[in-house]
């Protein structure tokens, strides 16, 4: 039996179904992560699990027990939101504690739990200090350790890093995966940023419009993507996807002759570029932007209805190219996606 069971749940606001009817399960120790564009519900799912915000429809079961219609407060899960939520009047010890406190811990029990999250978290240091003296991340991971001490079935994570400035984010994103190891707990983590996703994930859900597009690992939606929206949204930057109407020579340069009218799909990383002249496609290019370990060239391309469609490659080099310099550009083999026009996936290389 999965550890959590959502069977069907729906919520709506007036007339308005923001989650419709979304079926998942998650195992006991699993990092499941929710993501998506802003707006797709991942945030109201998250509230709807923690018992923030009301079930409308379906039902859901924690450790074989129903928690439809529990109180927050009876569900046995913790949640750290973007905001940190911290009392700014109290210390980061009383701030940890105060969850046991009111529900009468024995004052030991609440030291030694207290005190173990601290040092899992590198905060013992500033246990008697308030929030106002803490860092940004200093006060998401004091969030984090008033959940731990609590000892949740589940934790629950409502962007926590978004908060956080590029450097911060990145140490702790490991922060926290060396946490979910440690202590072996089921965490659910909403974010907008596919990084966190791919990173963190055992599991992505990848959400739209209230409904689920996709779950997998983090590998199999990069490899494997269900449509087009999974395709272009995982990935950084996106797949190349093409009407073949724009660029019918497409077919013939990934190696589908017989490709049906729809899309082709190409990662960037399999965009190979060579001298002008050369290569199947023929292009020139638009920007260049150089990152250090990884160089990103967008050339514009097209020998179809439509001159002028932007292809994106990705090499582990540098480049001597400017703006302007024709190139060409041939496509690793077995490395296309084919859609139909609706944006499902309907063939990809082997």
């Amino acid at each position: 039996m999965s550890f959590l069971q959502l069977k069907g749940v729906e919520k709506v606001f007036g007339s308005h179904r923001v989650i419709k009817g979304i079926d998942l399960t998650i195992e006991k120790g699993e990092f499941v992560v929710f993501v998506g564009p802003s707006g797709c519900g991942k945030s109201t799912l998250l509230r709807m699990i923690a018992g923030l915000g009301d079930i409308d429809g379906g039902s859901m079961h924690l450790d074989g027990r129903d928690i439809t219609k529990l109180p927050s407060s009876k569900r046995d899960l913790a949640m750290v939101f973007q905001s940190y939520a911290l009392y700014p009047h109290m210390s980061v010890y009383d701030n940890m504690s105060f969850a046991l406190r009111l529900a009468n811990e024995d004052k030991k029990v609440i030291d030694e739990k207290v005190q173990r999250a601290a040092k899992i978290l590198n905060l013992t240091a500033y246990l008697t200090r308030t929030p106002k003296e803490l860092s940004g991340g200093q006060r998401q991971r004091v969030a984090i350790g008033r959940a731990i001490v609590r000892a949740p079935k589940v934790f629950l994570f409502d962007e926590p890093l978004s908060n956080l400035d590029a450097a911060l984010r990145g140490q702790t994103r490991v922060e926290i995966a060396n946490l979910h190891r440690a202590l072996g707990a089921t965490t659910i983590y909403v974010t907008h940023d596919q990084v966190e996703a791919m990173t963190l994930a055992d599991r992505v859900v990848v959400l739209r419009d209230g409904a689920i597009e996709q779950v997998g690992s983090p590998l199999e939606l990069y490899d494997k993507p269900a449509n087009r929206f999974v395709a272009q949204f995982i990935g950084m930057p996106q797949m190349n996807v093409i009407d073949t109407a724009d660029m019918p020579g497409l077919r013939n340069a990934v190696g589908a002759a017989n490709a049906p009218d729809g899309f082709i799909g190409v990662r960037p990383e399999n965009v190979m570029l060579r001298n002008a002249g050369s290569g199947a496609i023929s292009g020139k290019v638009e920007l260049v932007e150089s990152l250090g370990a990884d160089t990103l060239i967008y050339a514009a391309v097209g020998d179809g209805a439509k001159a002028g469609v932007q292809i994106v490659s990705r090499q582990n080099t540098r480049t001597t190219l400017r703006v302007g310099d024709a190139v060409g550009m041939d496509i690793a083999p077995n490395s296309y996606h084919l859609f139909n026009r609706e944006g499902q996936v309907v063939a990809r290389a082997a």
